[in-house]
């Protein structure tokens, strides 16, 4: 071959991999997607530290739908067990909750085991989230019923099944046009287990237990996280604004008061503790001073949803029987789930590729949603 024709060569792209039936590429934001060719005309949504989200058409059912595109999947055996974890979850969830979001299809572009290395989930699409609602306009506290006991709602449902959300805040709460919400984003969820890892939730919404160094955390992480959103409906803004771990401990501190002795003596950590003594100590503010204005029911729930110590904390199904929500509450409207999410793989310590394998053969399954769900009823 000629030098000239061999620079042509050496210079030329390099052609793309063939892809597999039914499947089409398509860059965006300087990522390439290969996603299924009856998702079409997508665009980007959204992006977060795991994952990026466009909106599509499918166009076997004309409904819109949301792609999200797991990122670096297998960076490590932590990322790999999140997503074994979530698409787990999700297909268990995707029953008869219209609160929660429902898994659509699930599906990898990757032919073999070898060059595996994307996954797509695709759900329901919502049109805007609580994060940008808040933003956007004003919220009538018949509107902050609504949202915070469809919340509530989700979770009742969420936690009978065993499952620990560990990721609510406002921008993981779908919302559509008619202010009907769906509870997005299980990539921190995971069934209650006796000993709980700390690295969950945004600052903002963390409860103060897991910010104390404990273990032994339950769902009522979740309905903490419940009185930070009804806060930030309240008010506008966020409430518990810590510019680190502990200037946000001492926020909710200087908020909610100095944890009483039998709340101390819950608390695993010594250095928790000695952190707690050394401050000054702090009277709880008068919640119906420091919320003027707001429905006094809203106030009354917000004191039990933000109660330092979990034990007092009500549960998602007890929060749901509070007078602020005497108009929508309706036991037999409020499903629980039918089984519980038992997975025992997601408990074992498992390197990358052995995760890799698990997700993979887990694509492998046919999936079709089980579920029927209807709007809730408000009448």
């Amino acid at each position: 071959m000629a030098a000239a024709d061999m620079s042509s060569v050496l210079s030329s792209p390099r052609s793309p991999k063939p892809l597999k039936p039914g499947f089409y590429r398509q860059d965006i934001n300087r990522d390439t997607w290969i996603v299924k060719e009856r998702y079409q005309d997508m665009s980007p949504i959204g992006i977060g530290g795991f994952s990026t989200v466009c909106c599509a058409v499918d166009s076997e059912t004309g409904e819109k739908v949301a792609l999200k595109k797991l990122a670096r999947p297998f960076q490590s055996p932590v990322h790999a067990k999140r997503a074994y974890r979530e698409i787990k979850l999700l297909k268990m969830l995707t029953r008869s909750n219209a609160n929660v979001v429902e898994l659509l299809d699930v599906f990898t572009p990757n032919d073999s085991l070898d060059s595996f290395n994307d996954i797509y989930l695709v759900t329901c699409f919502m049109q805007s989230d609580l994060d940008n609602a808040i933003k956007i306009q004003p919220i009538t506290d018949d509107q902050v019923q609504l949202l915070v006991y469809q919340i509530l709602r989700g979770l009742k449902y969420i936690h009978s099944a065993g499952v620990i959300h560990r990721d609510i805040k406002p921008s993981n709460i779908g919302v559509s046009s008619d202010l009907e919400i769906k509870i997005l984003d299980f990539g921190l969820g995971r069934k209650k287990k006796g000993e709980m890892t700390g690295y969950v939730t945004t600052r903002f919404w963390r409860a103060p237990e897991v910010l104390l160094q404990w273990m032994h955390y339950d769902q009522k992480v979740d309905i903490w996280s419940v009185g930070c959103i009804l806060a930030e409906l309240l008010t506008g803004r966020v409430l518990f604004f810590g510019k680190n771990y502990r200037d946000h401990l001492n926020t909710i501190l200087q908020i909610c008061g100095t944890p009483d002795e039998e709340m101390m003596s819950k608390i695993d950590s010594d250095d928790a503790r000695t952190y707690i003594r050394s401050l000054p100590t702090f009277a709880k503010k008068n919640f119906k001073e420091y919320f003027t204005g707001a429905n006094p029911l809203a106030v009354d729930l917000l004191e039990k949803l933000l109660h330092l110590d979990p034990d007092r904390r009500p549960s998602a199904a007890e929060a749901l029987e509070h007078p602020y929500f005497s108009w929508l509450h309706r036991s037999d409207d409020e499903p629980i789930c039918d089984q519980q999410y038992t997975d025992e793989t997601e408990d074992k310590d498992l390197d990358t590729e052995a995760w890799k394998r698990l997700i993979y053969d887990e694509l492998l399954i046919p999936y079709s949603p089980p579920f029927n769900t209807q709007p809730m009823d408000t009448s």
